[in-house]
């Protein structure tokens, strides 16, 4: 018997094209296929970095084919949203809850974030997860396949616009947390800053040691205290191969379920 004959197990069937993967943690599986923006590192990297409750209420922004939801629940109780724009891979998300039997934790929803309405009290999430588009309309190539240019560039959705709805649907005291280019870094703090999200922990990710950071994981919290804590860099490869260090190598096979530097919400800041 192959994956595609889980139908017959009671499980969500693959459409054509589709494959399922294995996320090498806690027996998950996710949906995927080449026809759309596959998930990459700065997803699970991201869902290791991120301050979450251990209950309570998540959301995740821009959430593709959900991967950042099901990584999320190995390491929490809280209920978990995520919201994506485009109508096919919202679908695949939510296959990809039913298949992992998750449904009664993980709730996908298919919604444009700049229309999501101000949170306020019992209502607000407790932590917010984004890993948005990083390149602005009008920087290099986005022809061709939609579903990729709307992952990559911010066709759907713009750096304001992801700070705004994160800071409309998070707590006081409430952690959001993001994964981005280094280059617009500047720009990301300053937009935080706009919607009262104080920038509190960030990380550099880098493709070896000495090379220029490729990513960054930045945390903030609304209405918190200006403190920042720069954490350690975060190296991918050792050396010059492509053995992942250790650190990856044990959140990528579950040994770990965050990041080094990572904590779980207690509690709204004073």
């Amino acid at each position: 018997m192959n994956e595609n004959d889980n139908i017959t197990l009671g499980k969500p069937p693959l459409l054509e094209g589709e494959r399922l993967d294995d996320l090498l943690t806690h027996e998950y599986k996710i949906i995927q296929s080449k026809e759309v923006f596959s998930f990459s590192l700065d997803a699970v990297l991201l869902a290791r970095f991120a301050g979450i409750p251990k209950r309570g209420r998540i959301l995740d922004l821009c959430t593709g084919n959900g991967v950042i939801p099901l990584l999320l629940a190995t390491r929490t109780d809280a209920s978990i949203e995520g919201v994506e724009l485009q109508p096919r891979l919202a679908d695949m998300a939510r296959r990809s809850v039913d298949y992992n039997e998750l449904q009664s934790r993980i709730g996908i929803r298919e919604a444009d974030l700049k229309t999501l309405p101000a949170l306020q009290g019992g209502e607000a999430y407790d932590a917010v997860t984004v890993n948005p588009p990083y390149k602005p309309v009008g920087s290099g190539e986005h022809k061709g396949n939609l579903h990729q240019a709307l992952a990559r560039h911010e066709i759907g959705c713009t750096l304001e616009d992801v700070v705004s709805a994160s800071a409309r649907s998070v707590r006081e005291g409430g952690r959001v947390s993001m994964v981005h280019r280094p280059s617009r870094l500047a720009e990301i703090m300053a937009a935080m800053q706009r919607y009262r999200l104080e920038p509190k922990r960030m990380r550099f990710v880098h493709s070896r040691a000495g090379a220029e950071a490729n990513m960054v994981l930045i945390e903030a919290s609304l209405g918190g205290r200006p403190e920042l804590r720069l954490l350690p860099p975060l190296i991918v490869y050792e050396g010059e191969g492509r053995t992942y260090t250790g650190e990856l190598l044990d959140v990528f096979y579950g040994r770990k379920k965050e990041l080094n530097g990572t904590d779980a919400i207690e509690g709204a800041e004073d």
